[in-house]
Parts: C-alpha cells; structure tokens; sequence
C-alpha cells in the first residue's frame, strides 16, 4: 500500500509540473515583497488542492454526462498532457506578466490556467476516475493532497530556490519535468488506445 501511495504521488507531482510553476510564480510575483509572495503561495496551494480533488473525485460524473467513454478522454487527455509536455520541453513559449497590485493572481491564472491546466485537468480526470473503492479513493486523494502541498512548499521557498538553482537551473528542471509528463501522458493515450482497439 505504502509502495501505491508513493507511485500516486509521483505521478500526480509531476503532472502539477512544479518547475514550471515556479518560474511562472517567479514571474508573476516578482513585485511583491516576500512576505505577500508567501501568502500568495499559500492561496495558491489551497486553490490547487479544492480544484484538483473535485476534479479527481467527480470526474468519472462527467464522463456520465456527456457520454463520453473513459477510454475516449484517455486519447484525448494524454494528447493534450502531451502538447504540454512538449512546451516545457521546448523551454516554454508563454510569458507571463506581473499582475497589479490590486490584482489576486492566486487563483487566475497561477492556480488555474498554469497548474491545473488543460492537460493537468484531463490526467486528473482519467487517473480519479480508474480508482475503486472507498479506500483506494482515500489512498489517492491523500497522495493528490500530498503532491499539491508539496508543491505549495516549493512555491513558498520559490525565493530560496531562485537563488540555488538560479534562472537557467530552473530552466532546467523545467525540461526535465516535461520529459517525465511527456512518459505519463503516453502511458494514458496508447492505454486508452489499446483498449479503445480491443472494444
């Protein structure tokens, strides 16, 4: 069970691609004082646990609605988690711009679009909705509560971080990580394909 939970919180980790989101939050903090940069992060970081439990708890309701089969957003998903991962790899094409002062950035866009993105979003979705009983589900969502704080601690130490690792490190780690999400978003397009073929 301990060797599941940390295989979960691995796979969700990377999908919340922390490197990325540091550098954004770096970019979009960068005239905040240090001390609003960690209250952001905090806002941030229970922002991205409500969103993507809810996502992972209630995405199988989703594919009830629309009718759409869980193989079918496999593809989808893993295609979009991959387009990401290639944008990280790539050393990303997005710029972000520092939000004004009266502008809570904590939400809109750091929690949402740039963490639980379109990609993110879909991983969560497929991941939620393969896990059975009540407490593989608790399993799941404490490692899905563990990766996002996590996170949220990396984001509070961004500062620390920008210092030891420095621009280009952060760079770095960026690609790394999109190399990791481009593994996980194949393993679920050719999984939702291979059954996809075999239905």
């Amino acid at each position: 069970m301990l060797a599941i939970f940390f295989q979960t919180y691995l796979k969700l980790f990377f999908i919340l691609t922390p490197f990325f989101a540091i550098s954004a939050f770096l970019s979009l903090t960068q005239e905040m004082s240090p001390a609003e940069r960690k209250r952001t992060a905090v806002k941030v970081t229970m922002a991205v646990i409500i969103s993507s439990v809810l996502l992972y708890l209630y995405g199988r309701y989703i594919f009830e609605l629309f009718g759409i089969t869980l193989d079918a957003f496999r593809i989808g998903a893993g295609a979009v988690l991959f387009l990401s991962a290639l944008n990280m790899v790539g050393g990303g094409t997005k710029k972000f711009e520092a939000g004004n002062e009266d502008d809570d950035i904590s939400v809109v866009p750091l929690a949402i679009p740039i963490i639980v993105g379109p990609g993110t979003i879909g991983a969560l979705l497929v991941m939620g909705s393969t896990v059975q009983g009540y407490k593989d589900m608790v399993l799941a969502c404490t490692a899905l509560v563990a990766a996002v704080l996590t996170v949220g601690v990396l984001l509070f130490l961004s500062s620390g971080f920008k210092r030891l690792l420095g621009k280009r490190g952060l760079n770095i780690m960026s690609r790394l990580t999109g190399l990791i999400v481009a593994s996980i978003a194949a393993q679920i397009f050719f999984t939702g394909l291979r059954n996809f073929m075999l239905n």
